[in-house]
């Protein structure tokens, strides 16, 4: 007898067939339940009766029995009416994953969505999961953040796919950091434009202009309304995200254009890509610049987004070198190598002091850098720079701004300003400056370098004595704890992936380690947005792992606690990280922002620290990392124990697992 009607699931609701729908009864009471167990009892002693065949003939009619069981098999049978792609027809993400692959994309980063369930099909099946492969993430700010990490590793782009209206606005402070940042990251947003085809849940995650929320701070968005339009707007969207000055681009795809079948017949052409060449500077200004420098007493190179390649650090090391110039490395991106005898980043100010040219190489805040804003109860401003000092910029910032974001800082005169990508003009410089150096000139280098290179190791020095102070202090000092860190990886292929918010006077990595290769760097959020540490590190960190590099986080406590789940996404794909927990228990910046409030309205500071504290009950990350399959220890507050835990840790990360290891800090 065929059942008056078939339950099917489906994407979460259940739909009935053919169209009767079942009686609905009310939740039997306690009396009933016991009756019915009784009468359940009886039946059972009466089973082989005679009274059996009465019993059966009074049954009810099928129509008024209960529905069979929602068992698995019943749940998993195909419904009556379902429609497939005839052996002639293909879908259309499967084209669209035949482009992506022409875009040399290694990963896609998702939290599954419906919303772009064709291309995530396409994806698995006509794709393979290969080149690229789909990493699961748990949100989709996670998704972004991992792929800024990786591609400032790697100086790919990865392609991330975002569900409608929610995903998008999960995904949106990490797309705002990487903007920020000047990171091309690749997003790739579903979305049902089809108001007459829309599901229940497709209404609120649909959206007429999709991309408008996140308009403001990308570079470029498109909303493909065929196949053909969509080939041609993704290799577009790669060109435009990988130009400098690079940024953030949004691919909108509707559901109907992923899902609808076409004919495995038409031969839609994937167009190909053709990267642009960076601009660099015009001649005649480069020239310039090369007299000014070659004819100063004291230049001064000051990098922070310069270096977008390995090669870019190379060239300024020459630079530097044929000039013996300070240079000063702000940090965005690993610009020079920190024990390098002319670099001047420790004692950053007094080398802007003594300058006479100043060249700033993609600055994102040259006035920041020749002027002090001192942050009181009343805010005032004094120039640090020699007013006879002069300033030079080469910058792509000067090729691309918008309005409404304020990431483009005070506008600073300078002497000689060139639009220009400072990494694809350095080859021209150097040759231009050495046309012009002369044997006199080269003697004048050699004795400023030697200046430098003592008042570097005077600032090395300094820092070393810096981090004896509270050495042996409970909870574990900073310093203590990165010089541990530094102690265990020194002779390893290491890559410091995380991000560190403070500045060059509380970054203990930067002043106590060696830095001297491109990945061992990668700068910071761009945007300042918490909750991008931790994701960032993971994504750097599969970046990593194809070269077999260890990859090192010190992650603050705060930050890990806006993406806990990242974790899960490092231990389910096997991405090798050590995450050491820098756990002050506090957003100790806020404590410090609130209790300059206090001194200023003369109310005292003990109270300062209500609101910014992570503690009472104190957060266990060993105990949340181990919930998500990872190795942990910890938490440690006893510095003696650190260096053992971490050489435990390592040995799990070489083995490629990810390890966190705990540590009670200091707040400084």
């Amino acid at each position: 007898m065929v059942p008056p009607y078939r339950a099917v699931r489906e994407l979460g609701n259940f739909h009935y067939a053919p169209s009767m729908s079942p009686k609905r009864h009310p939740p039997a009471s306690p009396e009933r339940r016991t009756f019915l167990q009784k009468g359940a009892l009886a039946g059972a002693a009466l089973v082989g009766a005679p009274a059996a065949a009465a019993a059966q003939a009074a049954a009810p009619p099928a129509a008024a029995q209960a529905p069979p069981p929602l068992t698995h098999a019943v749940e998993s049978a195909e419904p009556e009416d379902i429609q497939v792609l005839g052996d002639n027809e293909r879908a259309g993400s499967d084209y669209m994953i035949d482009v992506f692959k022409s875009l040399g994309f290694e990963y896609f980063f998702a939290n599954p969505g419906s919303s772009f369930r064709g291309l995530h099909e396409s994806l698995l099946n006509h794709g393979g999961n290969t080149a690229p492969e789909l990493i699961t993430c748990t949100h989709e700010e996670n998704s972004v953040a991992m792929a800024h990490g990786f591609y400032k590793v790697d100086g790919k782009p990865i392609a991330v796919m975002a569900h409608g209206t929610v995903g998008l606005q999960h995904a949106s402070m990490a797309i705002y950091n990487a903007w920020c940042d000047r990171v091309p990251v690749y997003v790739i947003l579903g979305n049902h434009a089809d108001a007459a085809i829309r599901r229940g849940a497709e209404w609120y995650h649909g959206v007429q202009d999709a991309a408008a929320m996140v308009r403001d701070y990308t570079k470029w968005d498109d909303f493909p309304w065929s196949l053909t339009h969509f080939a041609e707007s993704a290799v577009r969207a790669y060109q435009i995200a990988m130009t400098p000055p690079m940024a953030p681009v949004v691919m909108v795809l509707d559901g109907g254009l992923q899902e609808h079948p076409i004919s495995r017949n038409e031969r839609l052409p994937i167009p190909r890509l053709t990267m642009p060449v960076p601009p660099a500077g015009e001649r005649g200004a480069v020239e310039e610049v090369a007299k000014m420098l070659v004819a100063a007493e004291n230049p001064v190179f000051v990098a922070d987004r310069m270096a977008r390649t390995p090669n870019g650090m190379k060239m300024l090391v020459e630079l530097a070198e044929i000039l013996q110039a300070g240079v000063i490395d702000q940090g965005s991106r690993m610009n020079f190598p920190s024990r390098h005898p002319l670099n001047q980043t420790q004692r950053a100010r007094a080398a802007v002091v003594d300058a006479d040219v100043i060249l700033g190489l993609e600055l994102v805040d040259y006035w920041g850098t020749v002027n002090a804003l001192r942050d009181q109860l009343h805010r005032t401003t004094r120039r640090v720079a020699k007013t006879t000092a002069k300033l030079i910029s080469i910058s792509t910032g000067d090729l691309y701004i918008k309005a409404n974001y304020q990431d483009f800082r005070r506008l600073q005169d300078v002497d000689l300003a060139i639009a220009a990508d400072p990494e694809a003009t350095l080859p021209a410089l150097i040759d231009a400056v050495r046309r012009l150096v002369t044997g006199d000139r080269q003697r004048v280098f050699q004795e400023r370098g030697a200046k430098l290179a003592q008042a570097s190791r005077a600032a090395a020095e300094a820092n070393r004595v810096a981090a004896t102070f509270a050495w042996d202090a409970s909870p574990v000092s900073v310093a203590r704890l990165c010089a541990e860190v530094w102690n265990q990886i020194r002779n390893e292929d290491w890559s410091l992936v995380s991000s560190y918010y403070s500045n060059d006077q509380t970054n203990w990595p930067r002043r106590l380690w060696n830095f001297d290769k491109p990945y061992q760097w990668l700068g910071h959020a761009g945007g300042g947005g918490i909750g991008y540490g931790a994701p960032a590190s993971v994504g750097a960190a599969l970046a990593n792992k194809k070269h077999g590099r260890l990859s090192v986080a010190i992650q603050t406590d705060g930050d890990m606690m806006y993406s806990p789940g990242v974790l899960w996404t490092a231990a389910h794909h096997k991405i090798p990280l050590l995450s050491v927990m820098n756990n002050n228990r506090q957003y100790h910046q806020e404590v410090m922002h609130v209790q300059k409030m206090c001194n200023a309205r003369n109310r005292g500071i003990d109270r300062g620290e209500i609101g910014s504290q992570l503690s009472n009950p104190n957060i266990d990350f060993a105990k949340l990392a181990q919930s998500m399959g990872v190795y942990a220890e910890g938490p440690i507050s006893n510095p003696n124990e650190l260096g053992p835990a971490l050489a435990r840790a390592i040995a799990v990360v070489k083995k490629g697992e990810p390890a966190v290891v705990d540590v009670a800090t200091q707040v400084r």
